[in-house]
């Protein structure tokens, strides 16, 4: 661990003092507490509003379930939001989103299924304190599939009292992130991102930002050799 901090302090050096406080701030805000999962949209460019709403909320892990469509970013939405989240495509097989399903159970989220026609939990009401949550989201035509619905942990509304019966996927992702971080970062549950994971998402966006880090990582063990 300590190499890996003088590494990034190294590194550290060769961005503006600007740069550095927007990452240190960034990284603080940061949460896999909560994830945001994606069945078969049809929309790309809906998709890519969801990941820019993402890493506007400071929801780091976005996975995109590819049954009959495969999705590709929309740059021009997007505006970017890939480089700092992580995307997690799962391509088209059969048992795919039975997978993810347990993958996420597994890392300890309940699984959250958003449906206006399904009777749930309203978002004001959702409690947070049970366990971390990942939040599924339909595509806009037909929604999430049965087997999501059937097998959620819970079912998620946003309260509504117009004519229209639902709301884009966009909008519904954006209202939920910003309910719910907000709600989430005024608790004391353990929503932050370990000094581990902290470190190692700095370390991608260095590379990301920097030119030629291959070169300036080297250079940085090199030195450390001689040192010794």
């Amino acid at each position: 661990m300590e190499e890996i901090d003088n590494l990034l302090a190294y590194l550290r050096n060769f961005i503006t003092p600007h740069k550095k406080q927007i990452f240190k701030q960034i990284l603080e805000q940061r949460t896999r507490y909560l994830c945001f999962v994606l069945e078969d949209i049809n929309q790309a460019h809906n998709a890519s509003a969801v990941l820019r709403t993402a890493d506007c909320f400071g929801i780091q892990d976005v996975h995109v379930i590819e049954n009959r469509n495969k999705y590709q970013v929309n740059k021009d939405i997007a505006l970017g939001a890939n480089q700092w989240i992580d995307l997690k495509k799962y391509t088209p097989i059969e048992s795919n989103t039975p997978n993810i399903i347990q993958k996420l159970r597994q890392e300890n989220y309940r699984i959250i299924a958003t449906s206006p026609h399904i009777k749930g939990v309203a978002l004001d009401a959702f409690d947070l304190s049970k366990s971390k949550a990942a939040i599924f989201f339909g595509s806009e035509i037909i929604g999430l599939s049965d087997y999501v619905l059937q097998n959620a942990d819970e079912h998620l509304l946003i309260p509504m009292v117009g004519f229209t019966e639902s709301l884009n996927i966009s909008v519904s992702a954006a209202i939920i992130a910003h309910h719910l971080t907000l709600k989430l970062r005024k608790t004391n549950l353990p929503w932050q991102l370990s000094k581990a994971e902290k470190n190692e998402l700095e370390m991608r966006w260095l590379r990301k930002t920097l030119k030629k880090p291959d070169l300036l990582i080297e250079r940085f063990y090199q030195n450390n050799t001689q040192q010794k």
